[in-house]
């Protein structure tokens, strides 16, 4: 259980550095994930992730402590043609997505992924939409337990390569 309460909101523009910052040290540090010199520019993306918001319905979700904390973040997509991933997932209608999900290492297990997750599940819903769209790796084995026990299903028709790594679709019904 969470030992401090938290919050998730949209991140402000003042916020944006900071979690670009925990998103390439959380990424960093994933086994078997590409290094930065492997794959640059999707390091570069993870450091500045505040731009993604500039896409239309596109929000920067964060997670804080009630003393300001930034324990986590993901990117929620409302419109899958801005996703941005490789695959078919920007073709999906009727569908939404998040990307980039990161938590705090010194707080990890405290069910902040999950608050997260559940934000996406509730904006889906509150959307009408029929479907949340996320993609994995092997790398994040931890978050795809946590994807699966949450009710998402693997997608093959969803998956891609990032370069050499393998990334796998899930989706989850609205239903």
């Amino acid at each position: 259980m969470m030992n401090t309460p938290h919050t998730v909101r949209n991140a402000t523009p003042n916020e944006f550095e900071a979690i670009g910052k925990l998103m390439v040290n959380v990424y960093s540090q994933l086994e078997g994930f590409p290094k930065e010199s492997e794959q640059p520019q999707y390091y570069q993306m993870l450091a500045s992730v505040g731009t993604l918001t500039a896409k239309p319905e596109t929000e920067l979700l964060v997670a804080v402590s009630e003393s300001g904390h930034i324990a986590g973040a993901v990117v929620y997509f409302g419109d899958m043609k801005y996703y941005g991933s490789g695959g078919t997932a920007t073709r999906e209608l009727h569908s939404s997505g998040f990307r980039l999900l990161a938590v705090d290492p010194s707080i990890r297990n405290q069910g902040i992924g999950k608050l997260l997750v559940n934000a996406g599940i509730r904006k889906t819903r509150d959307k009408n939409l029929h479907q949340l769209i996320i993609h994995t790796t092997r790398a994040m084995l931890t978050a795809w337990k946590m994807y699966e026990t949450m009710g998402f299903k693997r997608s093959e028709d969803l998956d891609f390569k990032q370069g050499e790594l393998p990334v796998f679709g899930f989706r989850l019904k609205m239903d």
